[in-house]
């Protein structure tokens, strides 16, 4: 076990999977054929303190450390058919922490209470359609025009954005600086005009989390919803990015620790030419290389954990945790699969949808190719 792990983080960690268990995997299907998780849910998972566990307590969180988030959103990974553990990652582990982070009391007394409650869902809009991972390029711009802000563009990739209740929007307040000219709007959906909700994107895996586009047209949000201060976005987003890269590393590392476990109980009991299939040399060694891999990420993951907790976590080793951590979990979960068989093809099999699940992780949070460019420019 982790040395992060604490008795009382352990606990919060099994409440989150009974609750998984009991609320969660009877709607499963339908949850898939849906594409997103039923808003009564998010309430269910507020009373039990599941929802922003390490926001302060004055502003209605569980007043714990990134080790309370870790033990929820890794809890029911097991189960990652349910989309539980990514939208709220997104919304306790990124939106709230910006919020607590940048946020002025008003907006703080104003927006966290309902989000630790699931009054409030929010989102978190910086991708664009043409844009990537380069934040810099951004084209939504955003004009102050007296006590609001005029904003146009679009984004994608925006999970939770079905449901939103509130946006952090990155836009561009100065569209010629660069990331000098980057800020942070916060969107209340409900009744703005020129907020729009586009298509829900049909995506390989994590099909139960919804991920829309968004489009916003002359969409006037109020100057006081400024985040931070005007054209510090950018600077904003990459403290809070090695945050969200280790939560990131920490969830594929558990999926590819629970995918490990899994093939090793199916090799001992599955039957082939007369033996369990553990006994061939090959699946032994397979299954060596995979422990291998877990345990010597979880020594750097853990490492990293606690140096966040510190508050010595610096750009590069989140960056590092996070493609280091994504690539093991394709690794493992691809040798897994393979000694599934046909079985590990099967969306049935927790395994399948694992794997179907992992391969975004790549991706998102920032592609791990420009991982090893900020890995790079830190040598």
């Amino acid at each position: 076990m982790s040395g992060w792990i604490d008795d009382e983080v352990s606990a919060l960690g099994e409440l989150t999977t009974r609750f998984i268990e009991r609320e969660a995997l009877p709607h499963r299907q339908r949850w898939l054929d849906q594409g997103f998780v039923d808003r009564d849910f998010w309430y269910q998972a507020g009373e039990l303190g599941l929802l922003c566990p390490s926001i302060p307590a004055e502003y209605g969180g569980g007043g714990g450390t990134i080790a309370h988030d870790l033990a929820v959103f890794r809890a029911p990974l097991v189960l990652t058919e349910t989309g539980f553990g990514v939208g709220n990652a997104v919304h306790s582990g990124v939106v709230a922490h910006y919020l607590n982070a940048y946020g002025t009391e008003e907006q703080k007394h104003r927006w966290l209470p309902g989000m630790t409650s699931g009054a409030i869902i929010g989102a978190i809009a910086m991708t664009e359609p043409d844009g990537g991972s380069d934040l810099q390029s951004i084209r939504t711009t955003a004009v102050r025009d007296g006590d609001h802000y005029l904003v146009n563009g679009s984004k994608t990739f925006v999970s939770n954005g079905l449901h939103a209740d509130i946006v952090i929007l990155v836009v561009k307040t100065r569209p010629d600086r660069g990331a000098d000219g980057v800020s942070l709007l916060v969107v209340e959906t409900h009744g703005t005009e020129g907020f729009a909700v586009g298509r829900r994107l049909d995506k390989v895996g994590l099909r139960s989390q919804d991920t829309v586009e968004l489009s916003f047209t002359d969409m006037r949000v109020p100057a006081a919803n400024l985040l931070g201060d005007q054209d510090r976005g950018f600077r904003y987003a990459m403290a809070q990015l090695a945050r969200e890269r280790l939560i990131l590393a920490d969830i594929a590392l558990a999926v590819a620790e629970e995918a490990v476990v899994q093939t090793v109980d199916y090799a001992k009991t599955r039957q082939v030419f007369g033996a369990p299939l553990f006994e061939m040399q090959n699946t032994r060694f397979e299954l060596a290389r995979c422990a291998t891999l877990t345990r010597t990420t979880r020594a750097f993951v853990d490492q990293c954990v606690e140096a966040f907790m510190a508050d010595r976590l610096d750009a590069a080793s989140a960056s590092m945790a996070k493609a280091h951590a994504t690539e093991v979990q394709g690794e493992v979960l691809d040798r897994c699969v393979q000694l599934f068989g046909g079985y590990g093809f099967m969306l049935e099999y927790p395994v399948a949808r694992m794997y179907a699940d992992a391969r975004g992780q790549r991706i998102y949070g920032g592609a791990n190719e420009v991982m090893r460019e900020l890995i790079a420019r830190s040598l």
